[in-house]
């Protein structure tokens, strides 16, 4: 483990079981350049402070280099002409009241920095959502959609067809739509506790069944280097997508319990310290050290439960030291990682998990009703808060 000292005896957690691999993947994050103000409750139970706007959630993609040449794009943001989107999408983001920026399309960025669309094998749609889909008139007609099982008989077809379709047809117009299915119980691939499909054949790159958010949601696991002992020695990236929305939904936990002394840089002008994990267990709805601060609510999902089971599985991995986990709209790893054009495999070397784990938790602070302070622990003075 990489915290030295928890509020409350970690457990082991259960070998992950990732086959041995030779062959890694170049993993480039994606900053999407979209934005989004959210309404905290609308993605986020129960509400706990003053916590009530997720402010200027990303939307990350994923570039995956094979030493082959092949390249996959995970997830594309939201697209640059949104107010162009179908006019069911138009009406939730005005009776909602979600407010969204974006600046560029992800083509553009790959363009900008020398990746051709036209070298683009596939987009891998974590789901159908429109801040996921970008735009896929961008990228040529050879470039294909993979998506998750039951996709297709769950969301086509799309608008103008189905007026209520959030998915605009001509986006995969002239181009082929691959919906993923897993094996049979007695053939399927499991990835610690998700079912996967090996997609270049070689342990480099598995697509990850995650259900529950929406019918046939998928993340995906990359091996990024090899060490030479075993699976134990390599290091991983997985790209979680919408598999839950904060990463307060899956940590801690009783594989990784909230630290007794937390690092967090909650404001620009405050000089990063040791704030007491304490602070954040009095915060906790049930006081508890082992269990996420959220959950996802029931009109977030499909499937609440399959929601849940998903996020269950997906904690096993954040418990594994050599596993990164990273979802679709964590806004607290935005300064902490290296993005596109940089390549993310050495973020162990780096030291990115001990960085960027709890940064979540600022959130509790700098809102109304908070007020961030100078905390003396045993051995330091950190920063803090108090309610007020």
């Amino acid at each position: 483990m990489e915290e030295k000292s928890y509020l409350a005896p970690p457990e082991q957690a259960p070998d992950l079981k990732i086959p041995n691999g030779s062959t890694v993947v170049n993993v480039r994050i994606i900053d999407s350049t979209t934005r989004m103000t959210i309404p905290a409750a609308h993605l986020l139970l129960p509400e706990i402070g003053q916590h009530n706007t997720m402010a200027g959630a990303p939307s990350f993609s994923f570039l995956i280099e094979h030493p082959s040449g092949r390249k996959l794009v995970f997830d594309l943001g939201l697209r640059k002409d949104f107010k162009n989107l179908p006019p069911v999408v138009q009406k939730f983001l005005a009776d909602f009241g979600w407010e969204i920026t974006v600046q560029k399309n992800i083509s553009e960025i790959l363009e900008e920095n020398g990746v051709p669309s036209s070298t683009i094998e596939a987009v891998i749609w974590s789901h159908h959502h429109f801040d996921h889909v970008g735009d896929m008139c961008t990228f040529p007609s050879s470039t294909k959609i993979i998506v998750g099982p039951g996709f297709k008989s769950a969301y086509l077809p799309g608008w103008p067809t189905n007026e209520n379709s959030s998915l605009a047809e001509k986006d995969w117009e002239d181009r082929t739509i691959q919906e993923l299915s897993y094996g049979s119980n007695n053939e399927e691939l499991a990835i610690g506790s998700f079912r996967a499909v090996d997609f270049f054949g070689d342990g480099s790159y598995y697509i990850l069944d995650s259900p529950g958010h929406t019918v046939g949601h998928i993340a995906a696991l990359a091996r990024v280097t090899v060490g030479g002992q075993g699976t134990s020695s390599d290091t991983f990236v997985l790209m979680g997508g919408d598999t839950c929305h904060f990463a307060g939904q899956f940590r801690p936990t009783q594989y990784r319990p909230l630290p007794v002394e937390v690092i967090l840089s909650p404001l620009p002008h405050i000089h990063a310290g040791a704030c007491p994990g304490s602070l954040f267990q009095d915060l906790h709805p049930h006081k508890n050290a082992t269990e996420p601060f959220y959950e996802m609510p029931q009109t977030s999902t499909v499937d609440l439960e399959a929601a849940h089971e998903s996020i269950r599985k997906l904690q096993l991995f954040d418990a594994a030291d050599n596993v990164l986990v990273v979802i679709a709209h964590d806004e607290s790893v935005v300064d902490g990682i290296d993005f596109f054009p940089n390549a993310i495999n050495l973020w162990k070397k780096k030291g990115y998990s001990e960085k960027v784990r709890w940064q979540f938790l600022s959130c509790f602070g700098g809102h109304e009703g908070h007020e961030w302070v100078k905390v003396r622990t045993k051995d330091s003075i950190g920063v803090g808060f108090e309610m007020k």
